[in-house]
């Protein structure tokens, strides 16, 4: 029948299947595989290489000129089936540049390189079409459009030095997405997005640094992230030269041990760098995993040469600049400040008991006993109940988790560090294996020293109710992740605390 005769023809042409698969094509990967990197790129592939095969199976050869005895409409449909190939070969091949980052899943502000790359794949493709469709002579259209391109360099001169220095620090990769920069010029920040003009930097106080890639191309940079993520730190102390050098370093080396914040690897260190008759200056030198925690490491080292100080009987010296002022002459009727005893010192250290009076303190000091503990030794297993709270008077201490055979540390006890209160409290075991790092002296308080005060004060179990409660949240949270367990409130301590001592 000539209907379906006519049909046939229809579907037998050449540019008709060509344009019906140009578009099918399109479709599947532009729209329907969109969100699908992986099977996009597959199906982008395999659509060209159908492309391909049909052209070449009707005699059409994209990368040739066409015949000359062709009319004016096959020349039109022809050039318009070569173009079709001409842009799915490009969008190939940039599928195929772009591959890598599908499934290493790099940022979109690192791939200023493979836009480059993309770029010169279109230039290419339209080249190609103009050669091969239009034939025109593309060398003779480059050389004719020199003078163009030197008028536009001129032009465009600051926005090219940047383009080429960001290419030449994409190829260079003297620092990445993430790491932290410090510049000659005093400008430092966190790279958060490099791209074709400048370099973003966040800084600390998390405002944005836009620099030119051309500055940062001749600037002196120092990358704080490279070669690894861990940064080196240090700070100096200086003590009055009571002791010998050598006795005050070994304490400033229990400081760093007792530190939860520093790197244990590399070991970290401590030099002795002055020595005068006005004080021993000493240099301790740590790591840390990232430069943002240097701050909290810093911080609580102090903390730490404070209590590491004070239990070994070290005094803090003046800045060697500073002016020391003569002590005022003692006046006649001066009463003398009472020497406090060990135990009061450790009470007056502690945040849970500083609800109570001087004399209720030093009548909960008369109960305390001291205890010694050689390195290595276990000072409370895993899930035993103490009936007795330990204080730190020196030495360094670590509490482990077991866990299924893997042990996970807690935390590091340094002096005023405590442990028992659990037990002594609330009847609670202890969550982890307490062991010695170095000799270690605690003084305890047993639960018959402390039943008397809490009986003549009831209400001190609502405050250590209270401060126990602030002191295991973050702990407790830790332990419990996921498990959906909440820890105790206050009110609830405080009274499984008036139980246990039958308040």
């Amino acid at each position: 029948m000539p209907g379906i005769t006519d049909t046939l023809d229809v579907i037998r042409d050449p540019i008709v299947q060509t344009g019906v698969l140009a578009v099918i094509g399109a479709v599947v990967t532009r729209i329907v595989l969109r969100h699908r990197p992986t099977r996009r790129l597959v199906g982008q592939l395999a659509f060209f290489a159908a492309l391909t095969a049909l052209l070449l199976y009707h005699d059409i050869v994209p990368y040739r000129p066409g015949p000359d005895t062709a009319s004016n409409l096959q020349r039109v449909f022809v050039g318009l089936a070569k173009v079709v190939w001409w842009t799915n070969a490009a969008w190939s091949l940039i599928s195929i540049v772009r591959v890598f980052l599908i499934f290493e899943q790099q940022p979109r502000e690192g791939r200023l390189l493979q836009d480059l790359v993309v770029g010169i794949i279109y230039v290419g493709a339209l080249l190609s079409v103009v050669a091969y469709v239009f034939d025109a002579p593309v060398g003779t259209l480059i050389a004719t459009s020199g003078v163009f391109a030197i008028i536009l360099g001129l032009a465009l001169q600051s926005t090219l030095s940047d383009v080429f220095s960001g290419i030449a620090l994409n190829l260079s990769r003297p620092y990445g997405i993430g790491d932290w920069l410090v510049l000659g010029s005093g400008i430092e920040g966190r790279v958060v997005e490099t791209n074709w003009r400048a370099t973003h930097l966040l800084s600390g106080a998390n405002d944005l640094v836009i620099v030119p890639n051309s500055d940062l191309a001749k600037a002196r940079l120092t990358n704080l992230s490279s070669p690894e993520r861990s940064h080196g730190a240090s700070l100096r102390v200086r003590f009055q030269p009571t002791t010998m050098p050598s006795a005050m370093a070994e304490v400033m080396r229990s400081v760093l041990l007792s530190s939860d914040a520093i790197l244990p690897v590399p070991e970290p260190g401590v030099l002795v760098t002055a020595l005068d008759a006005d004080a021993v200056e000493l240099e301790l030198s740590f790591r840390v995993a990232d430069l943002s925690a240097t701050g909290r490491a810093k911080s609580e080292i102090y903390d730490l040469i404070w209590r590491h100080a004070r239990a070994g009987g070290l005094c803090l010296a003046s800045a060697s600049e500073a002016l020391v002022a003569a002590p005022a002459p003692a006046k006649p009727g001066d009463v003398p400040a009472r020497r406090r005893s060990t135990p009061q010192r450790l009470l007056d250290s502690i945040a849970l008991f500083d609800a109570l009076t001087e004399d209720e303190k030093d009548a909960l000091a008369a109960t305390m006993t001291r205890r010694s503990f050689r390195p290595g030794d276990t000072l409370v297993e895993q899930g035993a109940v103490l009936t007795s709270l330990m204080i730190v008077r020196s030495g360094v201490a670590t509490d482990t988790r077991q866990d299924h055979g893997l042990g996970t540390e807690l935390r590091r006890l340094a002096p005023g560090d405590f442990f028992g209160e659990g037990g002594l409290l609330t009847g609670e075991g202890e969550p982890g294996t307490i062991r010695a790092l170095t000799p270690v002296v605690a003084y305890e308080i047993t639960q018959d020293g402390l039943a008397p005060l809490l009986r003549d004060r009831p209400g001190i179990a609502e405050e250590l109710g209270t401060l126990l409660a602030r002191r295991t949240a973050s702990e407790r949270h830790r332990l419990e992740q996921g498990h959906g367990q909440a820890a105790a409130s206050a009110p609830g301590l405080a009274a499984r605390i008036r139980h246990l001592f039958d308040l």
